[in-house]
């Protein structure tokens, strides 16, 4: 806001700045104008018709360019608010801290002179410290080995050499941190083979893709037997999730995709105070047959949490030979199919069925972190008596509403999964949905989107085994690249395949521990 005092005597000064002022308005209605057009995409991405809606996988990306749009304007908008202004005030920002174990590195900007106009000196009573994230791009570097030879003078008893060390790559080019990299930056960052290859020729380093995949298939190779025992570790849990996805494979021949399939297995006992570390284990199939998770768990006993595909039902069959496996099924699946009615046009019925779960939901929110005994009895207590009402409500509805309908398809979906929904509330280690397991596996479809289909079965098998490590990292908040540089340099070292459980994820070097988003 201008004074009275700092306003010209000058006629033709008062003019200008009018003038001026009039554009800057004028600019500022056409940015308002532009930021309003924007939050309508971003509505019509989020909230339109389904034919108009931006991919959910490809969402997040339209949103980047969205709020960059955004923070564009709002910079034009604060280099017109400080016109003139030599040294404009910044903004304030609530930006958090920087991670305490990055490296600093400290300036100090002192004033041009500490000799005060008086003529006396100055003293320090005080300071103002800012921090800025500042990067030191990838930089490629070239280890040299030299083994000296040595012999002695007096006798020819031979040359003395130290042997050479074991490599990944015998007599190939990258240390086993470049392989590392390798791996985190196509199945973490989802950045295929050849973008890799392109980024490092523009450091002069030629490398064709297929090179990277060959370091790749040899990594999956010597990381098998960690794969092995992570899968066997989960295996000896008795609670798990289990979920699939589709893994599209170049099928040989006929220039055309199949489809196979991811199958998850996944824990996570954080919600309940378990002690196991979480983990998840991603294992190929060409198939999505219910025999496939059948031999995905065999010597698997306890609970099992999953979705309503009919392919688990094999799981349960009476005349299946095994241990015993119990399934609990998912509210967010039943939740769904009545929320996608609700989108379709008004339908009280599953208006109320949506809030009725909402309400399990709630108190759930609430019991999560405490000891499995604390929820049953939270469950119990609160969540039983809404589970019974909606018992009755269901029956009633079922009754009421057409079988084929959408709304009594959605019925029928809770109805047939009943038992396996309300398990839940006599076992504290139950969560009242699969969403643990669904989100492992957003990853996959990720990398699916970037890289497309896996080249062959063995293909999609290497990343099964290299995903499921990272992905078991990132659970466990540890950072998949110095975790896979160490773990093949175990492994090629000759690491006991009886002691293979101190290579798991969460057996690893505290070194490798930071918060890994």
């Amino acid at each position: 806001m201008l004074d009275a005092s700092d306003l010209p005597d000058d006629i033709a000064a008062l003019k200008d700045m009018l003038i001026a002022a009039q554009a800057r308005e004028v600019r500022k209605d056409d940015r308002i104008e532009r930021l309003e057009k924007l939050v309508a995409a971003f509505k019509q991405a989020a909230f339109g018709r389904k034919s108009e809606k931006a991919d959910p996988d490809q969402f997040d990306l339209a949103l980047e360019d969205l709020e960059a749009a955004i923070a564009a304007i709002h910079a034009e908008d604060e280099a017109d608010s400080h016109s003139g202004k030599r040294h404009p005030k910044p903004r304030a920002a609530n930006r958090g801290s920087l991670p305490a174990h990055l490296p600093r590195i400290e300036e100090i900007i002192e004033p041009e002179s500490l000799v005060c106009a008086c003529g006396g000196g100055l003293h320090c009573i005080g300071e103002d410290v800012s921090e800025r994230l500042d990067v030191i791009p990838a930089q490629f570097r070239v280890i040299v080995t030299r083994r000296p030879k040595y012999a002695c003078r007096a006798c020819t008893d031979g040359v003395a050499q130290a042997p050479a060390p074991a490599r990944l790559v015998q007599a190939g080019l990258p240390t086993e941190a470049t392989v590392a990299h390798v791996l985190v930056s196509k199945y973490a960052d989802h950045l295929p083979l050849y973008r890799q290859a392109q980024i490092m020729s523009r450091q002069g380093i030629e490398l064709d893709r297929s090179t990277l995949a060959d370091w790749a298939g040899r990594a999956a190779f010597e990381l098998r037997p960690v794969f092995d025992a992570l899968i066997a570790d989960l295996k000896r849990s008795t609670k798990l999730f289990m979920d699939e996805t589709r893994a599209p494979v170049l099928d040989p021949g006929s220039r055309k995709t199949k489809t196979g399939y991811f199958w998850a297995l996944a824990r996570d006992d954080r919600p309940w105070s378990g002690g196991a570390p979480p983990g998840v284990a991603f294992s190929y199939a060409p198939g999505r047959g219910g025999h496939h998770a059948e031999r995905i768990l065999q010597g698997f006993t306890g609970i099992l949490q999953v979705d309503g595909y009919a392919g688990y039902n094999r799981l349960i069959a009476p005349d299946r030979a095994g241990p015993d496996i119990r399934l609990a099924y998912c509210w967010a699946h039943a939740r769904r199919k009545l929320v996608e009615i609700t989108r379709t046009g008004s339908s009280p019925i599953a208006e109320d069925g949506v809030k009725r779960i909402g309400e399990l939901y709630r108190i759930e929110t609430e019991l999560r972190g405490l000891a499995a005994e604390a929820r049953v009895a939270g469950r119990q207590a609160r969540s039983a008596t809404l589970i019974a009402d909606m018992r009755i409500w269901l029956t009633h509805h079922r009754t009421r509403v057409a079988g084929k309908s959408p709304l009594g398809e959605a019925l029928a979906y809770i109805a047939k999964y009943w038992d396996g929904l309300c398990i839940f509330l006599t076992d504290g280690r139950i969560e009242i949905d699969n969403n643990s397991v669904e989100r492992t596996i957003r990853p996959i479809a990720l990398n699916r989107k970037n890289a497309l289909f896996a080249g062959h079965d063995t293909g999609a098998a290497n990343w099964a085994i290299i995903a499921s490590l990272i992905e078991t990292c990132k659970l466990n908040a540890i950072d998949p690249m110095p975790y896979l540089s160490a773990t093949l340099t175990k492994v090629i070292d000759g690491h006991k395949q009886s002691r293979i459980d101190e290579l798991l994820p969460w057996n690893s070097s505290l070194s490798c521990r930071k918060s890994f988003q």
